[in-house]
């Protein structure tokens, strides 16, 4: 008998150890990432994703729409309220090691037959009674010790739940920040593209007066003045077209901000933006830590995880203690008589599935299959983070190019238009070389405007690619 009690701490020390391989995290293996960037401009460690969102969008009206759209933006206030369901769950979890009580009051009356083995005791008794009074007022006590990590293991569950809704948010915010920017930098591109229609149409007005002199002098035909009509119409067709995009784009920033659609207040144009002409992406290491929602996949590996440790717990042997205690009497009238009503009962219990083990072990075969699908999406998630850090690298670097081109033309092209005026002027040259130059320098303008607000976006989708303003 003795030796039967020693072994107790030997099965409890075995129990531990169980436990903790029963709870151990499969430590998830890190997604490849390179040294550096494909197209890294430099190779600093520093990187613009380290400035909040504010240092580096620092103009003052688009500061003021972003900062309205993270306030007001419907989506980001149905991230917030996830963020507070998530936290009352967390809360929960931390009550599950608490034992389960219950406050029970009942009272029953049984008449028994005469027949009945308790009839015939009652007329043993000779009582005078032919029925049985139950009063009962107690406390029903339950709880489950957490061996096998069960309860620790739903805490992490919930826990990496809990911070996945806090990394939504931040990806929300972040798709905002750059939805605004990029929506901004179209608004501005339209403002230029209409201010280039309407000064061709004012240089077209010119060389039509022109024209229609020379036509009434007999020096053209009605062919030259036709076609400098149509030039200037293609022009004039133009500025409806801007003022509607102009409109809309306004909608779309208020709408987006959580205002009424309405117009938007403005005080630079598009060649006044600039951003350093060195843009440090860093190390690509760090996109783990900084995307949120990279975060986010990483964090539901964690409870990935924390899932098996509970399948597997369940398929293990259960101890419950229970306990139950209170007043009972068969008489109403002395129900809380003290201590002759009290009573008390503890129990404890192992229990093992038996018949249900077949579902259990699927349930845990099934959380292992989920774990290894959330280290695949991890892994995806880096792979796209990089991906799309790569291709904004890219883009701002030949857009950089094809800016430097579109300005040269548009000068050159402005040279031309003022010297083929000139000639047109003198009589040397003819309105069809005016007219064709005047186009060509519309178009060119207008290609530009397109390309800088082209570079700018590249510039912001770099930004939200590096996670930025989150560390």
């Amino acid at each position: 008998m003795q030796k039967y009690i020693t072994s107790w701490p030997f099965m409890l020390a075995v129990l531990i150890v169980t436990a903790c391989k029963v709870s151990e995290d499969k430590t998830s293996s890190l997604a490849k990432v390179p040294e550096q960037f494909r197209n890294a401009l430099t190779t600093e460690t520093t990187s613009i994703a380290d400035l909040e969102w504010k240092s580096f969008f620092t103009e003052a009206t688009l500061q003021r729409l972003i900062d309205s759209a993270i306030v007001k933006n419907y989506d980001m206030q149905v991230a917030v309220k996830n963020i507070e369901a998530a936290n009352l769950q967390l809360k929960q979890t931390r009550w599950n090691y608490v034992p389960e009580v219950n406050l029970q009051v009942s009272t029953s009356t049984n008449n028994p037959s005469e027949n009945s083995i308790t009839g015939l005791n009652l007329s043993q008794f000779d009582l005078g009674i032919k029925h049985i009074n139950d009063y009962t007022a107690g406390i029903n006590l339950s709880w489950e010790a957490d061996i096998w990590g069960k309860i620790r293991n739903q805490q992490k569950a919930a826990l990496a739940a809990y911070l996945q809704t806090q990394e939504a948010r931040k990806a929300i915010q972040t798709n905002i920040v750059a939805a605004v920017s990029k929506g901004f930098y179209n608004l501005l591109m339209l403002d230029a593209q209409l201010k280039i229609a309407q000064k061709n149409i004012a240089l077209n007005d010119s060389t039509l007066a022109i024209i229609r002199l020379q036509y009434k002098a007999g020096q053209v035909t009605a062919l030259a003045v036709q076609q400098a009509e149509a030039q200037q119409q293609v022009a004039t067709q133009l500025l409806p077209q801007f003022e509607q995009n102009i409109a809309i784009q306004e909608n779309f920033l208020k709408i987006l901000s959580g205002e009424l659609p309405d117009k938007v207040e403005r005080s630079i144009s598009l060649d006044q933006l600039t951003f350093p002409e060195e843009l440090s992406a860093g190390v690509p290491a760090t996109l783990v830590s900084r995307r949120p929602d990279v975060k986010s996949y990483e964090l539901a590996l964690t409870a990935a995880n924390a899932r098996i440790g509970v399948t597997k717990a369940n398929m293990y042997p259960a101890l419950r203690i229970t306990a139950t205690g209170g007043l009972n009497s068969f008489s109403s009238s002395n129900w809380f008589n003290v201590p002759a009503s009290l009573f008390g009962i503890v129990s404890g219990s192992v229990l093992q599935p038996v018949l249900q083990s077949r579902r259990l072990r699927t349930q845990y075969e099934v959380a292992k299959i989920e774990r290894d699908k959330a280290v695949l999406q991890f892994r995806q998630s880096v792979l796209v983070a990089v991906g799309e850090t790569s291709d904004a690298l890219v883009k701002i670097d030949k857009l950089k190019t094809q800016e430097a081109t579109a300005i040269q033309r548009v000068q050159t092209l402005r040279q031309a238009t003022a010297n083929a005026n000139m000639l047109f002027k003198s009589g040397i040259a003819n309105y069809l070389e005016v007219i064709t130059a005047q186009s060509n320098v519309l178009q060119s303008e207008l290609t530009l405007a397109a390309v800088r607000r082209q570079r700018l976006d590249a510039v912001t989708e770099l930004y939200a690619a590096l996670g930025g303003g989150w560390k």
